[in-house]
């Protein structure tokens, strides 16, 4: 039997304005300084080096191999980060959803917003006190936070739909990505100059304490932008009543189970989710592996990735902008088409490039800063045409485990080719499979039927 959807309190929300768009932008700006500088820069290093000093060894002792015990479990040392981030993954699989349902049920979404930002927020900052030893204090604190951070997303993400008609969200959602990875990238810039200008040769631990530092740099950032979009977001009636009996989070998980049940109602929104997850899965691994293609395959010295990071991520501001104009021309749906299209120029070129060489990396990863942006602006953007009213926050919560909780196949395939070759070039041709099956299930995706069977207007150009 098919699901009974409960209809939207307000039929036509009230149309946002200037001033409300651009408290929205500023939540990516406020969070991307977390995926910036402690998601892909500092943290990984800065808690191996805190669990190997638990393991026994000095810091600046690289060739140290040691072991901790964490619940009585002997983990090597170098294995305790990853080990970490899949258990916030996976606690994430079971969060996000929830948080998306309990946010369509609530009258009070920027409460929500606060909530989840502060408290991981509040969690990077205290990376104040994981000095010495404590490893667990540094895990316990990143489950929290990257944990928190997602479901922040989740409610951010379900702002859009009610931020801009059909016609106005690959706009919108451009902008928030552009201005997402300038933030990102500035506050990364000023943290790696302090960093270069204040560390010291021979004195391992100030460099050490530097990394402590930019991590909390980036969570006081966090909170403090996060005001902005607090201050001029409105807030607006709730998607879905709750129950007379229940309350919102009780609610929130009742209507969870339904949505689960009732999935099948919607299949062409599944499919494009599929799609997603499979060349979002390419994209993610890229952006991961990049730094270990170039130290280890191709010999490049710590200054050449430095240099690309800051490359990528104010480039991928520009090429937000740049894609998120181009949809206007021609629609979002043939322009992520087309970035995938030049995802797997990217990695064909990436095979060619000349070990020892820093500027072709330069070029590549300026060639990924504008392909980045857009592509995964617009896939927020071409979601949001396929929801059914009222169900933003919990069908964001899926998307954002498409984005998040399955980001282990790519490394997976890589690691696997690796293992048989021995080559990192190779390994990274592998992923050419994640963009050639993501393209072509996003062709085989009839979007404007996809919009329409959603019960949603399509916009004018797909």
């Amino acid at each position: 039997m098919a699901e009974t959807v409960v209809p939207p309190v307000a039929a036509t929300p009230p149309p946002s304005t200037r001033r409300e768009r651009t408290g929205w932008y500023f939540y990516d700006w406020a969070n991307s300084a977390f995926q910036t500088t402690v998601i892909t820069v500092f943290l990984g290093p800065f808690l191996t080096t805190v669990t190997k000093r638990a393991a026994g060894c000095a810091v600046g002792a690289d060739d140290c191999v040691g072991s901790v015990h964490p619940l009585g479990i002997t983990v090597a040392a170098g294995s305790f980060y990853p080990y970490v981030v899949s258990l916030s993954v996976l606690l994430t699989v079971f969060v996000l959803p929830v948080m998306g349902a309990v946010a369509d049920r609530s009258a009070h979404k920027k409460r929500l917003l606060a909530g989840a930002a502060f408290v991981g927020a509040g969690a990077t900052v205290g990376f104040a006190f994981v000095t010495g030893d404590r490893y667990l204090l540094g895990g316990a604190l990143f489950l929290v936070a990257n944990i928190a951070f997602g479901a922040a997303v989740v409610v951010y993400n379900s702002f859009l739909p009610q931020l801009a008609d059909p016609d106005e969200r690959d706009a919108v959602s451009s902008r928030g990505w552009a201005i997402g990875y300038l933030g990102g990238g500035l506050l990364l810039l000023l943290n790696l100059g302090a960093v270069t200008l204040l560390s010291e040769d021979g004195n391992p631990q100030r460099t050490l304490d530097l990394a402590r530092w930019s991590i909390v740099s980036a969570g006081v950032w966090w909170a403090a932008f996060t005001l902005v979009p607090l201050r001029w977001l409105r807030e607006r009636p709730a998607a879905q009543e709750a129950s007379v009996t229940g309350n919102v989070l009780t609610d929130g998980f009742r209507q969870l189970g339904r949505t689960l049940r009732g999935l099948r109602t919607y299949p062409l929104t599944l499919f494009f989710l599929l799609a997603f997850l499979v060349y979002n899965d390419g994209i993610q691994t890229v952006i991961t592996l990049a730094s270990q293609y170039g130290t280890e395959e191709l010999k490049l010295p710590q200054s050449t990735l430095v240099v690309t990071i800051l490359l990528v991520q104010f480039l991928a501001f520009g090429g937000a902008l740049l894609l998120g104009a181009l949809a206007r021309r021609i629609g979002a749906w043939k322009t992520v088409l087309l970035s995938l299209v030049l995802w797997t120029v990217v990695i064909l070129a990436a095979f060619w490039l000349p070990a020892g060489a820093p500027v072709p990396f330069m070029i590549l990863g300026g060639a990924i800063g504008l392909v980045l942006g857009g592509s995964q602006a617009l896939s927020r953007s071409l979601f949001s045409q396929l929801i059914p009213a009222g169900r933003e926050g919990e069908y964001y919560g899926f998307y954002e485990i498409s984005d998040k909780g399955t980001s282990w196949l790519g490394p997976l395939a890589f690691g696997l080719v690796f293992q048989l070759t021995n080559s990192y070039r190779v390994g990274l041709v592998s992923l050419l499979i994640f963009f050639v099956v993501g393209f072509a299930l996003l062709l085989a995706v009839p979007m404007r039927r996809a919009v329409l069977a959603a019960g949603n207007t399509p916009p004018r150009l797909l």
